[in-house]
Order: C-alpha cells, then structure tokens, then sequence
C-alpha cells in the first residue's frame, strides 16, 4: 500500500521455438515488475499491488474501484457498494459492499436520537454558559431589610440556576459519552463485513472486508507479532485506543488503522481523521 504503484504480476512464459522472441520479452517484462515489486515493498508502507493470479490486496491506493476522497456518487457509481445508507451518524454517510448487511433500522434510529440529544444539550449547555450570572456583590454597611431580602432572593435564583446549569452540563457531557458508545457500536457492527464512509468532501473511511488481506498477507486473523514483523519498521505505532496506526506514505493525513483483540488483528481500516462530515 502507500504511494499508488504499479500492479506485480507473474507472467507466465512458455517456451517454445515459435515463440522464442516473445518468451524472452516476456521474460524481460516479468524481471522489470519483480524489481518493481521490490522496491515498492523497501520504501515504506504496505504494498498497493495484487497479484494478477491472486485476490485484490488491500490499499489505500482504491480497493474494489474505491479510491481516498472519491465523492459518493462516484463511490456508488463503480457499483462495488450497496446503494441504502447503512449509517448517517456524525453528518457522514456509510455504504456497505455488494452483498454486505441490510441496513438496521432499530440501530440507525437510535443513532439518529442520540445524536439529536447530543446537539441539542449541547447546544443549550454552550448557550447557558454564556448566560451564567455575575457573582453577588457585597452588601453596604446599614443595608436595609428589603436590600437584604432581595439579595437572599437573587441569591436563591442564582443558585437554582446554577443547579440547573451544573446538571445541564452533566447531561451534556453524558451525551458525549453516548456518541462515542455509538460510534464504537457502529464500528463493531461492519468490522467484518467492512464499509465504506463519505463525508461531504469524498471518501474519509475505507474499511475492509474480513477476507481482505493487505500484498504483504496482513488482515483479519493475523497475529499482532505478524503486524509488527511486516510494519513494524516502517513507522508502525500504538495508539492510546489500543488500535496500530501506520501512516501511508505520500498522503498527509491518512492512516492504515490495525483494530486487534487480543493477539490478533481484528480489522483494518485506511482513514482520514481529519476529515469532518460535515
């Protein structure tokens, strides 16, 4: 994977008196691509090339016609994705591939009414915020009983507001908690089917398919010894959410992310995150 390069493929050569000219130009072909095979593996990141013989390898370079920023109408037009929506969670809009799940009402619903709640406390917790009172200021000496009584009643107010405003906040930063329990639910659920998100601006998230194996063989089911012997000198990281990070050479901001469970690599997925939405 990495930078886009040249497909490595085996030609195969017969060999015979008739076709002695032709053999040894394909010959010639066959070392050129094996150099170039080479050369792709020694300068970074996981190889973008399949094999002609062989399944399609997983890359950041497209996969299944797929392609980093591709626009959705573009994504859908290759005809490799399922045309319904299979989540709208965050303003992105997720596929997933021919043959992959129907969409799931009951989940989408409830991604849909969280994400609500979230704006909404959000948005009131923002604007409270901006309202908080100004602190009391001290009585004058000789304060008559009516300027005590109206301070000990804005006093009062102050502090149901504030109440008010302290569980506001609360409830706000639940509903943070929530939309991350979401989003990880919502990645757990295609984690093996794999999908594909884009945001307004194109393809962000491009998430493999179980059977999906990177040119070098790594995928779901490889151990995590595996993942760091193949990657793990050519910039390969642990992030704090225990996934493996490795950055695709040439293209700022996008990552080959490694979820594993326990010993073994669970999932993979090439991304940007430092595309929003919306």
């Amino acid at each position: 994977m990495g930078k886009s390069r040249g497909s490595v493929r085996a030609v195969g050569v017969g060999i015979s008196v008739v076709l002695l000219v032709a053999g040894a130009a394909a010959c010639g072909d066959d070392k050129k691509d094996a150099k170039a095979g080479t050369t792709a593996a020694a300068a970074g990141t996981p190889s973008a090339a399949p094999t002609s013989k062989g399944p399609e390898a997983f890359s950041a370079a497209g996969y299944r016609g797929l392609k980093p920023g591709m626009a959705k109408d573009a994504g859908l037009a290759t005809g490799a994705l399922e045309a319904a929506p299979v989540s709208l969670l965050d303003g992105c809009t997720d596929f997933v591939y021919k043959g992959g799940p129907a969409p799931d009402k009951t989940r989408m619903d409830a991604e849909a009414a969280t994400e609500a709640r979230y704006k909404d406390l959000n948005a009131k917790a923002d604007a409270a915020q901006g309202k908080a009172p100004a602190p009391a200021g001290t009585l004058p000496p000789g304060a008559s009983a009516k300027d005590v009584a109206a301070a000990a009643a804005g006093s009062a107010a102050a502090a149901k507001d504030s109440a008010a405003t302290a569980k506001l906040m609360a409830d706000a930063t639940q509903s943070i908690a929530d939309m991350w329990v979401a989003r990880e639910a919502k990645d757990k659920a295609f984690l093996s089917t794999g999908r594909v998100s884009f945001a307004a601006s194109g393809l962000r998230e491009l998430v493999a398919p179980a059977e999906a194996k990177t040119a070098e063989g790594i995928g779901a089911g490889s151990t995590v010894d595996d993942l760091q012997r193949v990657y793990g000198g050519k910039g390969l990281l642990e992030a704090k959410n225990g996934k493996y990070l490795l950055p695709v050479e040439g293209q700022q901001g996008w990552d080959y992310e490694f979820t594993v469970d326990g010993a073994k690599v669970a999932g993979m997925a090439v991304v940007n995150r430092d595309i929003k939405c919306v």
